[in-house]
Protein backbone atom coordinates (compact mmCIF):
# COMPACT_ATOMS: atom_id res chain seq x y z
CA UNK A 1 0.00 0.00 0.00
CA UNK A 2 1.26 3.48 -0.80
CA UNK A 3 2.77 5.61 1.90
CA UNK A 4 -0.21 7.99 1.82
CA UNK A 5 -1.87 5.69 4.34
CA UNK A 6 0.30 7.44 6.89
CA UNK A 7 -1.78 10.53 6.22
CA UNK A 8 -4.88 8.42 6.69
CA UNK A 9 -3.91 7.60 10.25
CA UNK A 10 -2.61 11.08 11.04
CA UNK A 11 -5.81 12.79 9.92
CA UNK A 12 -8.10 10.38 11.76
CA UNK A 13 -8.72 12.79 14.61
CA UNK A 14 -10.17 15.37 12.25
CA UNK A 15 -12.39 12.83 10.53
CA UNK A 16 -13.71 11.21 13.69
CA UNK A 17 -13.78 13.14 16.98
CA UNK A 18 -13.65 9.91 18.96
CA UNK A 19 -10.41 8.72 17.44
CA UNK A 20 -8.14 10.51 19.89
CA UNK A 21 -9.46 8.36 22.69
CA UNK A 22 -9.29 5.22 20.60
CA UNK A 23 -5.63 5.74 19.82
CA UNK A 24 -4.81 4.44 23.28
CA UNK A 25 -4.64 1.33 21.16
CA UNK A 26 -1.77 -0.37 22.88
CA UNK A 27 -3.26 -0.23 26.35
CA UNK A 28 -5.16 -3.27 27.69
CA UNK A 29 -8.72 -2.24 28.50
CA UNK A 30 -9.63 -4.72 31.16
CA UNK A 31 -10.86 -7.41 28.80
CA UNK A 32 -9.10 -10.71 29.24
CA UNK A 33 -7.06 -11.60 26.17
CA UNK A 34 -7.84 -15.29 26.50
CA UNK A 35 -10.58 -17.53 27.76
CA UNK A 36 -9.71 -20.57 29.84
CA UNK A 37 -7.72 -22.79 27.49
CA UNK A 38 -9.47 -25.58 25.67
CA UNK A 39 -8.60 -29.12 26.64
CA UNK A 40 -5.05 -29.90 25.67
CA UNK A 41 -4.65 -31.99 22.56
CA UNK A 42 -2.28 -34.92 22.41
CA UNK A 43 -3.36 -36.04 18.94
CA UNK A 44 -0.34 -36.95 16.79
CA UNK A 45 -1.79 -34.97 13.88
CA UNK A 46 -2.19 -31.77 15.90
CA UNK A 47 -0.20 -28.78 14.63
CA UNK A 48 1.90 -27.00 17.23
CA UNK A 49 -0.40 -23.96 17.07
CA UNK A 50 -3.69 -25.83 17.61
CA UNK A 51 -4.19 -24.71 21.21
CA UNK A 52 -3.49 -21.08 20.32
CA UNK A 53 -6.01 -21.22 17.48
CA UNK A 54 -8.75 -22.90 19.49
CA UNK A 55 -8.28 -20.65 22.51
CA UNK A 56 -8.53 -17.53 20.34
CA UNK A 57 -11.59 -18.90 18.57
CA UNK A 58 -13.25 -19.69 21.88
CA UNK A 59 -12.52 -16.22 23.25
CA UNK A 60 -14.10 -14.58 20.22
CA UNK A 61 -17.22 -16.73 20.21
CA UNK A 62 -17.79 -16.28 23.95
CA UNK A 63 -18.12 -12.51 23.53
CA UNK A 64 -21.61 -11.53 22.28
CA UNK A 65 -21.31 -9.18 19.31
CA UNK A 66 -24.65 -8.95 17.53
CA UNK A 67 -24.53 -6.19 14.92
CA UNK A 68 -24.27 -2.72 16.54
CA UNK A 69 -23.01 -4.22 19.84
CA UNK A 70 -19.47 -5.08 18.76
CA UNK A 71 -17.53 -2.89 21.21
CA UNK A 72 -16.39 -5.63 23.59
CA UNK A 73 -15.03 -7.93 20.90
CA UNK A 74 -13.16 -5.02 19.29
CA UNK A 75 -11.52 -4.19 22.61
CA UNK A 76 -10.67 -7.86 23.12
CA UNK A 77 -8.88 -7.99 19.76
CA UNK A 78 -7.11 -4.75 20.58
CA UNK A 79 -5.75 -6.27 23.78
CA UNK A 80 -4.97 -9.67 22.23
CA UNK A 81 -3.07 -8.27 19.27
CA UNK A 82 -1.24 -5.60 21.26
CA UNK A 83 0.14 -8.30 23.55
CA UNK A 84 1.50 -10.02 20.42
CA UNK A 85 3.47 -6.98 19.29
CA UNK A 86 0.96 -5.58 16.80
CA UNK A 87 0.27 -1.92 16.43
CA UNK A 88 -3.52 -1.60 16.74
CA UNK A 89 -5.83 1.20 15.75
CA UNK A 90 -9.55 1.28 16.51
CA UNK A 91 -11.52 3.15 13.86
CA UNK A 92 -14.78 4.50 15.34
CA UNK A 93 -17.90 3.63 13.37
CA UNK A 94 -21.01 5.71 14.12
CA UNK A 95 -23.87 4.00 15.90
CA UNK A 96 -27.26 3.97 14.16
CA UNK A 97 -30.61 5.00 15.61
CA UNK A 98 -33.00 2.30 16.76
CA UNK A 99 -30.30 -0.36 17.02
CA UNK A 100 -29.58 -2.78 19.90
CA UNK A 101 -26.68 -0.76 21.35
CA UNK A 102 -27.41 2.92 20.62
CA UNK A 103 -25.00 4.14 23.31
CA UNK A 104 -22.26 1.55 22.80
CA UNK A 105 -19.14 2.67 20.91
CA UNK A 106 -18.27 0.55 17.89
CA UNK A 107 -14.93 0.14 16.18
CA UNK A 108 -13.27 -1.45 13.20
CA UNK A 109 -9.97 -3.05 14.21
CA UNK A 110 -6.83 -2.39 12.15
CA UNK A 111 -3.58 -4.11 13.14
CA UNK A 112 -0.13 -4.46 11.65
CA UNK A 113 2.96 -6.17 12.98
CA UNK A 114 5.45 -3.45 12.17
CA UNK A 115 6.57 -1.10 14.93
CA UNK A 116 5.91 1.73 12.53
CA UNK A 117 3.01 3.97 13.64
CA UNK A 118 1.67 3.80 10.09
CA UNK A 119 0.85 0.64 8.09
CA UNK A 120 2.44 0.15 4.68
CA UNK A 121 1.04 -3.29 3.86
CA UNK A 122 0.15 -4.38 0.34
CA UNK A 123 -2.06 -7.30 1.44
CA UNK A 124 -5.15 -7.10 3.68
CA UNK A 125 -6.71 -9.95 5.65
CA UNK A 126 -10.28 -8.98 6.45
CA UNK A 127 -13.39 -10.41 8.06
CA UNK A 128 -16.21 -9.16 10.29
CA UNK A 129 -16.67 -9.31 14.05
CA UNK A 130 -20.44 -8.83 14.21
CA UNK A 131 -22.88 -11.75 14.21
CA UNK A 132 -26.60 -12.30 13.68
CA UNK A 133 -28.93 -12.68 16.68
CA UNK A 134 -29.43 -14.38 19.01
CA UNK A 135 -26.25 -14.99 20.95
CA UNK A 136 -25.61 -18.73 21.34
CA UNK A 137 -23.01 -19.74 23.98
CA UNK A 138 -19.77 -21.42 22.99
CA UNK A 139 -19.70 -25.20 23.21
CA UNK A 140 -17.19 -27.91 22.34
CA UNK A 141 -17.55 -31.68 22.37
CA UNK A 142 -16.12 -33.26 25.54
CA UNK A 143 -13.01 -35.37 25.54
CA UNK A 144 -9.60 -35.09 23.90
CA UNK A 145 -9.43 -32.63 21.04
CA UNK A 146 -9.11 -34.21 17.59
CA UNK A 147 -9.66 -32.94 14.07
CA UNK A 148 -13.20 -34.31 14.26
CA UNK A 149 -14.09 -32.43 17.45
CA UNK A 150 -17.08 -30.19 16.81
CA UNK A 151 -17.40 -26.61 18.09
CA UNK A 152 -20.64 -24.64 18.21
CA UNK A 153 -21.92 -21.20 19.14
CA UNK A 154 -22.97 -18.00 17.45
CA UNK A 155 -20.15 -16.77 15.27
CA UNK A 156 -18.29 -20.08 15.54
CA UNK A 157 -18.58 -20.15 11.75
CA UNK A 158 -19.72 -16.72 10.57
CA UNK A 159 -17.27 -15.18 10.83
CA UNK A 160 -15.19 -15.49 13.99
CA UNK A 161 -13.75 -18.70 12.57
CA UNK A 162 -12.23 -16.65 9.76
CA UNK A 163 -10.97 -13.99 12.19
CA UNK A 164 -9.16 -16.59 14.30
CA UNK A 165 -7.80 -18.49 11.30
CA UNK A 166 -6.53 -15.32 9.63
CA UNK A 167 -4.68 -14.20 12.74
CA UNK A 168 -3.14 -17.64 13.22
CA UNK A 169 -2.14 -17.86 9.55
CA UNK A 170 -0.35 -14.52 9.73
CA UNK A 171 1.36 -15.45 12.98
CA UNK A 172 2.62 -18.69 11.43
CA UNK A 173 4.01 -16.95 8.35
CA UNK A 174 5.68 -14.25 10.42
CA UNK A 175 7.27 -16.84 12.69
CA UNK A 176 8.61 -18.80 9.71
CA UNK A 177 9.93 -15.68 8.00
CA UNK A 178 7.82 -16.22 4.86
CA UNK A 179 6.26 -12.76 5.17
CA UNK A 180 7.70 -9.51 6.40
CA UNK A 181 6.35 -7.43 9.25
CA UNK A 182 5.19 -4.73 6.82
CA UNK A 183 3.49 -7.03 4.31
CA UNK A 184 0.02 -7.67 5.76
CA UNK A 185 -2.67 -5.56 7.43
CA UNK A 186 -5.43 -7.10 9.54
CA UNK A 187 -8.84 -5.45 9.12
CA UNK A 188 -11.83 -6.65 11.15
CA UNK A 189 -15.00 -4.67 10.60
CA UNK A 190 -18.39 -4.22 12.25
CA UNK A 191 -21.88 -4.23 10.77
CA UNK A 192 -21.42 -6.70 7.92
CA UNK A 193 -24.49 -8.72 8.84
CA UNK A 194 -26.79 -5.71 8.58
CA UNK A 195 -25.82 -2.62 6.62
CA UNK A 196 -22.12 -3.07 5.89
CA UNK A 197 -21.45 0.24 7.60
CA UNK A 198 -18.11 -0.85 9.04
CA UNK A 199 -16.49 -1.58 5.68
CA UNK A 200 -18.19 1.44 4.14
CA UNK A 201 -16.64 3.58 6.88
CA UNK A 202 -13.17 2.18 6.19
CA UNK A 203 -13.59 2.62 2.43
CA UNK A 204 -14.82 6.17 2.97
CA UNK A 205 -11.78 6.83 5.13
CA UNK A 206 -9.55 5.80 2.22
CA UNK A 207 -11.59 7.95 -0.17
CA UNK A 208 -10.75 11.01 1.94
CA UNK A 209 -7.04 10.59 1.16
CA UNK A 210 -5.38 12.25 -1.83
CA UNK A 211 -4.02 10.18 -3.41
CA UNK A 212 -6.21 7.31 -2.25
CA UNK A 213 -4.17 4.45 -0.70
CA UNK A 214 -4.30 1.28 -2.76
CA UNK A 215 -3.79 -2.35 -1.75
CA UNK A 216 -2.57 -5.09 -4.07
CA UNK A 217 -4.97 -7.72 -2.72
CA UNK A 218 -7.65 -8.19 -0.06
CA UNK A 219 -8.47 -11.66 1.27
CA UNK A 220 -12.02 -11.68 2.67
CA UNK A 221 -12.91 -14.31 5.27
CA UNK A 222 -16.41 -15.81 5.07
CA UNK A 223 -17.74 -19.38 5.33
CA UNK A 224 -16.99 -21.09 2.01
CA UNK A 225 -16.34 -24.63 3.33
CA UNK A 226 -12.66 -23.89 2.67
CA UNK A 227 -13.34 -23.64 -1.06
CA UNK A 228 -11.96 -20.67 -2.94
CA UNK A 229 -14.91 -18.67 -4.21
CA UNK A 230 -15.04 -17.43 -7.79
CA UNK A 231 -17.57 -14.85 -6.66
CA UNK A 232 -20.95 -14.43 -5.08
CA UNK A 233 -24.41 -13.23 -6.01
CA UNK A 234 -25.35 -9.60 -5.79
CA UNK A 235 -28.19 -8.24 -3.72
CA UNK A 236 -31.24 -6.02 -3.80
CA UNK A 237 -32.87 -5.31 -0.43
CA UNK A 238 -36.24 -3.59 -0.47
CA UNK A 239 -39.39 -2.70 1.38
CA UNK A 240 -42.59 -2.98 -0.70
CA UNK A 241 -45.77 -1.16 0.31
CA UNK A 242 -49.21 -1.60 -1.28
CA UNK A 243 -51.99 0.94 -0.70
CA UNK A 244 -55.66 0.00 -1.02
CA UNK A 245 -59.05 1.28 0.05
CA UNK A 246 -60.61 0.01 3.28
CA UNK A 247 -64.17 -1.25 3.41
CA UNK A 248 -66.47 -4.00 4.64
CA UNK A 249 -65.33 -7.45 3.62
CA UNK A 250 -68.87 -8.37 2.54
CA UNK A 251 -68.69 -5.75 -0.22
CA UNK A 252 -65.23 -6.17 -1.69
CA UNK A 253 -66.13 -4.25 -4.86
CA UNK A 254 -66.49 -1.09 -2.77
CA UNK A 255 -62.88 -1.23 -1.59
CA UNK A 256 -59.46 -2.24 -2.84
CA UNK A 257 -57.52 -4.89 -0.95
CA UNK A 258 -53.87 -3.99 -0.39
CA UNK A 259 -53.27 -7.58 0.65
CA UNK A 260 -54.79 -8.87 -2.58
CA UNK A 261 -52.59 -6.53 -4.59
CA UNK A 262 -49.53 -7.61 -2.61
CA UNK A 263 -50.26 -11.31 -3.07
CA UNK A 264 -50.72 -10.90 -6.82
CA UNK A 265 -47.55 -8.85 -7.15
CA UNK A 266 -45.42 -11.21 -5.08
CA UNK A 267 -46.71 -14.22 -7.03
CA UNK A 268 -45.63 -12.58 -10.29
CA UNK A 269 -42.26 -11.58 -8.88
CA UNK A 270 -41.59 -15.07 -7.55
CA UNK A 271 -42.55 -16.70 -10.85
CA UNK A 272 -40.60 -14.37 -13.14
CA UNK A 273 -37.02 -14.93 -14.29
CA UNK A 274 -35.50 -11.71 -12.99
CA UNK A 275 -32.09 -12.64 -14.37
CA UNK A 276 -29.94 -15.75 -14.64
CA UNK A 277 -26.37 -16.67 -15.47
CA UNK A 278 -24.52 -19.90 -16.26
CA UNK A 279 -22.07 -19.36 -13.38
CA UNK A 280 -24.25 -17.68 -10.74
CA UNK A 281 -27.57 -19.43 -11.44
CA UNK A 282 -30.96 -17.78 -11.01
CA UNK A 283 -31.90 -14.57 -9.25
CA UNK A 284 -33.94 -15.60 -6.19
CA UNK A 285 -36.42 -13.70 -4.05
CA UNK A 286 -37.05 -14.19 -0.34
CA UNK A 287 -40.16 -12.59 1.17
CA UNK A 288 -38.81 -12.26 4.70
CA UNK A 289 -41.60 -10.14 6.22
CA UNK A 290 -45.26 -9.90 5.15
CA UNK A 291 -47.82 -7.86 7.05
CA UNK A 292 -51.10 -6.17 6.22
CA UNK A 293 -54.66 -5.39 7.25
CA UNK A 294 -56.30 -4.87 10.62
CA UNK A 295 -59.04 -7.52 10.81
CA UNK A 296 -60.43 -10.46 8.84
CA UNK A 297 -63.69 -8.62 8.07
CA UNK A 298 -62.02 -5.40 6.89
CA UNK A 299 -60.65 -4.88 3.39
CA UNK A 300 -56.93 -4.23 3.93
CA UNK A 301 -55.94 -0.64 3.31
CA UNK A 302 -52.19 -1.23 3.66
CA UNK A 303 -49.84 -4.14 3.12
CA UNK A 304 -46.08 -4.38 3.59
CA UNK A 305 -43.40 -6.86 2.53
CA UNK A 306 -39.66 -6.94 3.01
CA UNK A 307 -37.67 -8.59 0.23
CA UNK A 308 -34.13 -9.92 -0.05
CA UNK A 309 -33.31 -10.56 -3.69
CA UNK A 310 -30.11 -12.44 -4.55
CA UNK A 311 -29.05 -11.05 -7.90
CA UNK A 312 -27.45 -13.49 -10.38
CA UNK A 313 -26.55 -11.01 -13.12
CA UNK A 314 -23.95 -8.33 -13.57
CA UNK A 315 -22.20 -6.07 -13.86
CA UNK A 316 -21.48 -5.43 -10.20
CA UNK A 317 -22.40 -1.76 -10.36
CA UNK A 318 -25.60 -2.18 -12.40
CA UNK A 319 -26.92 -5.74 -11.96
CA UNK A 320 -29.01 -4.81 -8.94
CA UNK A 321 -30.53 -1.82 -10.74
CA UNK A 322 -31.48 -4.03 -13.70
CA UNK A 323 -33.39 -6.36 -11.38
CA UNK A 324 -34.92 -3.36 -9.58
CA UNK A 325 -36.33 -2.11 -12.90
CA UNK A 326 -37.75 -5.56 -13.67
CA UNK A 327 -39.52 -5.70 -10.31
CA UNK A 328 -40.93 -2.20 -10.87
CA UNK A 329 -42.29 -3.29 -14.25
CA UNK A 330 -44.15 -6.16 -12.58
CA UNK A 331 -45.61 -3.84 -9.95
CA UNK A 332 -46.81 -1.40 -12.60
CA UNK A 333 -48.41 -4.27 -14.49
CA UNK A 334 -50.38 -5.31 -11.39
CA UNK A 335 -51.39 -1.76 -10.46
CA UNK A 336 -49.54 1.36 -11.63
CA UNK A 337 -50.62 3.43 -8.61
CA UNK A 338 -50.74 1.11 -5.62
CA UNK A 339 -47.10 0.24 -4.94
CA UNK A 340 -44.05 1.92 -3.46
CA UNK A 341 -40.72 0.08 -3.69
CA UNK A 342 -37.94 1.43 -1.46
CA UNK A 343 -34.54 -0.28 -1.68
CA UNK A 344 -31.66 0.38 0.71
CA UNK A 345 -28.83 -0.90 -1.48
CA UNK A 346 -28.22 -2.94 -4.59
CA UNK A 347 -25.38 -4.48 -6.55
CA UNK A 348 -24.81 -7.13 -9.19
CA UNK A 349 -22.72 -10.28 -9.05
CA UNK A 350 -19.33 -9.93 -7.38
CA UNK A 351 -16.45 -11.75 -9.05
CA UNK A 352 -13.37 -12.82 -7.11
CA UNK A 353 -10.08 -14.46 -8.05
CA UNK A 354 -10.21 -18.26 -7.83
CA UNK A 355 -7.23 -18.99 -10.07
CA UNK A 356 -5.00 -20.36 -7.33
CA UNK A 357 -3.60 -23.88 -7.33
CA UNK A 358 -4.58 -26.28 -4.56
CA UNK A 359 -8.18 -25.17 -3.91
CA UNK A 360 -11.59 -26.47 -4.80
CA UNK A 361 -13.67 -23.63 -6.20
CA UNK A 362 -17.31 -22.62 -5.80
CA UNK A 363 -19.76 -19.74 -6.18
CA UNK A 364 -21.56 -18.36 -3.13
CA UNK A 365 -25.24 -17.33 -3.00
CA UNK A 366 -24.85 -14.87 -0.13
CA UNK A 367 -23.56 -11.31 0.02
CA UNK A 368 -20.37 -9.99 1.61
CA UNK A 369 -18.53 -6.76 2.34
CA UNK A 370 -16.48 -7.12 -0.84
CA UNK A 371 -18.42 -4.51 -2.85
CA UNK A 372 -18.28 -2.08 0.09
CA UNK A 373 -14.49 -1.72 -0.20
CA UNK A 374 -13.73 0.32 -3.29
CA UNK A 375 -10.48 -0.04 -5.16
CA UNK A 376 -8.70 -1.95 -7.90
CA UNK A 377 -7.21 -4.61 -5.61
CA UNK A 378 -7.40 -8.32 -6.39
CA UNK A 379 -10.18 -9.91 -4.32
CA UNK A 380 -10.22 -13.35 -2.75
CA UNK A 381 -13.07 -14.98 -0.81
CA UNK A 382 -12.36 -17.96 1.44
CA UNK A 383 -13.02 -19.31 4.92
CA UNK A 384 -13.96 -22.21 7.20
CA UNK A 385 -17.41 -23.61 7.89
CA UNK A 386 -20.64 -23.84 5.95
CA UNK A 387 -23.05 -20.99 5.30
CA UNK A 388 -25.83 -23.59 5.51
CA UNK A 389 -25.55 -23.62 9.32
CA UNK A 390 -24.09 -20.15 9.83
CA UNK A 391 -27.29 -18.33 10.83
CA UNK A 392 -29.07 -21.26 12.45
CA UNK A 393 -29.35 -22.51 16.01
CA UNK A 394 -26.86 -25.28 15.22
CA UNK A 395 -24.02 -23.13 13.93
CA UNK A 396 -20.92 -25.31 14.19
CA UNK A 397 -17.72 -26.50 12.56
CA UNK A 398 -14.90 -28.93 13.30
CA UNK A 399 -11.34 -28.42 14.45
CA UNK A 400 -10.29 -29.70 11.03
CA UNK A 401 -12.28 -26.91 9.38
CA UNK A 402 -10.38 -24.30 11.40
CA UNK A 403 -6.95 -25.86 10.87
CA UNK A 404 -7.49 -26.32 7.14
CA UNK A 405 -8.50 -22.65 6.92
CA UNK A 406 -5.26 -21.55 8.57
CA UNK A 407 -3.34 -23.45 5.91
CA UNK A 408 -5.58 -22.05 3.18
CA UNK A 409 -5.15 -18.46 4.31
CA UNK A 410 -1.38 -18.99 4.40
CA UNK A 411 -1.45 -20.19 0.79
CA UNK A 412 -3.53 -17.20 -0.28
CA UNK A 413 -1.26 -14.70 1.49
CA UNK A 414 1.82 -16.15 -0.18
CA UNK A 415 0.07 -16.29 -3.56
CA UNK A 416 -1.03 -12.67 -3.25
CA UNK A 417 2.44 -11.52 -2.27
CA UNK A 418 4.02 -13.41 -5.18
CA UNK A 419 1.71 -11.63 -7.61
Amino acid sequence: MQSSLASLILTAATLWPLVAASLDAQQPLGVSSTSPPVAASHSPDAPSWRDDLLTLHRSLVEIPSISYTEGRVAHFLQDYLTQRDYTVWLQPVPQRNNTPGPDEPRFNVLAWKSASPHPSASIVLSSHIDVVPPHIPYGIEPGPITRETRIKGRGSVDAKASVAAQIQALENLLASGHVGRDDVLLLFVVGEEDSGDGMRAFSGFLDAMDPRPQFDAVIFGEPTENKLACGHKGGLFCGLTARGVAGHSGYPWLGKSANGLMINALAKILNTDLGSDDLFGNTTVNVGILDGGVAANVIAENSFAKLAIRVAIGPQDDGGKIVWDRVLAILNEVDPEAFTLTCSHDYGVVKTNCDVDGFEVAVMNYGTDIPNLKGSHTRYLYGPGSILVAHGDNENLTVADLETAVEGFQKLILHALSN
